[in-house]
């Protein structure tokens, strides 16, 4: 049981990262804070994701 919902929650998780990686690249920001903004949701998986979700895009 506990490896398929590691594998649905890893799941979830790359879905996100590949949405919010999409919505940076097609943001109208500069490149300099989209680069800042991939490099922190790709090292920081988690907390990067939230702060993308309650800073980033408005």
């Amino acid at each position: 049981m506990q490896i398929e919902v590691t594998g649905i929650l890893g799941l979830i998780h790359l879905v996100l990262t590949i949405y919010a990686i999409v919505k940076i690249v097609g943001s109208s920001a500069g490149t300099g804070s989209k680069v800042l903004w991939i490099v922190l949701v790709l090292l920081l998986p988690v907390v990067g994701l939230i702060l993308w979700l309650l800073f980033g895009p408005s």
